[in-house]
């Protein structure tokens, strides 16, 4: 079991949550919890499909389960009831905190001409008597 991968206590409690594939035939040869232990490690280090340990079973089956799963919402399904069920137990503080120091303006805020003060007409008009005026060809209308 590697550092990040589910308990025994976290796996009883999600596995009830998955849908169960009803397939007759071959036993699959990597178990489920291999696949979503290898989905969450891709998820929680941000690497490439490809470079999921092999411990976890081949990259694309674990990309493919991960894609099935998003497609057909059982992802957003699982967060929505264990959010519920944590929230009714009153494991969860719904607070906001919002921290003004990250806001920035845009880049082309910063030094702009003041349209208002007189400063600032003075200026722009300055700068405008200094451009050289585009000339018309004769012919040209």
């Amino acid at each position: 079991m590697g550092r990040g991968d589910l308990t025994n206590g976290q796996w009883a409690r999600l596995e009830p949550l998955l849908p169960r594939g009803i397939k007759s035939g071959r036993p699959p040869i990597w178990t489920r919890r291999q696949l979503i232990d290898g989905i969450r490690w891709r998820t929680r280090t941000g690497a490439p499909w490809r470079d999921v340990p092999e411990r976890y079973g081949p990259w694309d089956r674990g990309y493919d389960l991960f894609r099935r799963r998003q497609r057909d919402g059982t992802w957003a399904r699982i967060v929505t009831q264990v959010q519920a069920e944590a929230d009714t137990k009153g494991l969860i503080t719904w607070d906001v905190n919002v921290d003004s120091t990250v806001c920035r303006a845009h880049q082309h805020a910063a030094g702009a001409a003041k349209g208002g003060s007189p400063e600032g007409i003075a200026r722009r008009d300055h700068r405008r008597a200094d451009r050289p005026r585009a000339r018309t060809l004769p012919g040209a209308a």
